[in-house]
């Protein structure tokens, strides 16, 4: 007698936006066509974007990631440096030029442009609060742009309430761009009624990509059994999103880069899943975990779009003869 064993339904509530965002697109096809520009290899101080899928995509066609410039061998020197999406300080450019090294700066424009208000800060006089992680790349390139001293990180709404400024008039903060929205909101509130001549930047801090993924995110963890954030532990703006899913409703929440992270003995009797990913996260491995959850379950896709995103940050100029073939355009694009 022929038996059959009935999967169990399961709904997906399928983020969008979700994955790549234009900064990460970007290094990720600098990276790219360096290769294909220059041959390998191609030095990437730090990993470009926080993904070890990516790293090591990247690796495979021949690029080498480093943490500081005087790994790369003397046969090396004329091999082109990337600088990472997350930023450097000042101090890196200054010693790739003191080593006669071809670099190109993968930064991302947004944190470009926070690099750009810190400054502008500083230069009204102003002492910088950032507000930030310790110790993340972008947190350490936005402090290197300014003199040591002249700026303050601030964590949490604690280090807000602690703060004793030489001039309490002559301040002004930016953020990192991959924070929680409502946690950054908090500790900018607890700043301004300590300081109400606290001055903001004239553009918003925090990203547009990591403010639509947690809006995504918000509008449809409640009720889901578990919500899965696709992302690397040192993402900071993937970390975000699960802190956000357990807030807005939903009764657990886990950080995984692959499907393999799965706790499947855990999860048996879920039957609303909500899905996304951190924006250095590819769509490969959002198709990856789909297709094993359908090896399990029943699957319903129910896609929620709350946001159309149509940014697109150009390369610089000295790339833009490179034509990439439609496999390139696949891997840069994160579905390859």
């Amino acid at each position: 007698m022929l038996h059959t064993t009935t999967k169990p339904p399961l709904t997906i509530r399928l983020c969008q936006p979700r994955g790549f965002c234009a900064g990460v697109d970007r290094a990720i096809q600098i990276v790219v066509l360096a290769l294909k520009k220059y041959g390998a290899p191609v030095y990437v101080r730090h990993e470009i974007v926080h993904n070890r899928y990516v790293v090591e995509g990247l690796q495979s066609l021949g690029a080498v990631f480093i943490e500081e410039l005087s790994e790369i061998p003397a046969e090396h020197r004329q091999s082109p440096v990337v600088f990472s999406a997350h930023g450097v300080p000042k101090s890196v450019p200054a010693d790739a030029q003191a080593r006669n090294l071809f670099y190109l700066d993968a930064t991302c424009p947004l944190v470009s442009k926070v690099h750009k208000q810190a400054m502008r800060h500083q230069r009204l006089g102003r002492h910088v609060l950032l507000i930030g992680h310790a110790g993340h790349p972008e947190v350490i390139g936005t402090m290197g742009q300014l003199p040591d001293g002249a700026v303050t990180l601030i964590e949490t709404e604690a280090d807000a309430a602690k703060l004793a400024p030489a001039d309490p008039e002559a301040l002004g903060f930016v953020t990192q761009t991959t924070l929680s929205v409502e946690d950054t909101a908090g500790i900018i509130r607890a700043l301004q009624d300590r300081f109400p001549a606290l001055h903001a930047p004239a553009a918003e801090s925090i990203c547009y990509a990591t403010t639509n993924r947690q809006e995504a995110v918000k509008e449809t963890a409640a009720g889901a059994d578990l919500y899965l954030i696709v992302g690397a532990p040192n993402s900071s703006n993937s970390r975000r999103l699960v802190e956000v899913a357990e807030r807005a409703g939903a009764t657990m929440s886990l950080l995984v880069q692959r499907a393999s992270e799965i706790p499947w003995n855990d999860i048996a009797g879920i039957s609303t899943l909500g899905l996304s990913a951190g924006a250095s996260a590819p769509e490969i491995i959002v198709d990856e975990i789909i297709d094993a959850f359908r090896q399990r379950f029943d699957v319903t896709i129910d896609l929620a779009i709350t946001a159309t995103e149509t940014e697109d940050f150009p390369v610089m100029r000295v790339l833009r003869d490179v034509e990439l073939t439609k496999a390139d355009m696949a891997f840069v694009n994160g579905a390859a």
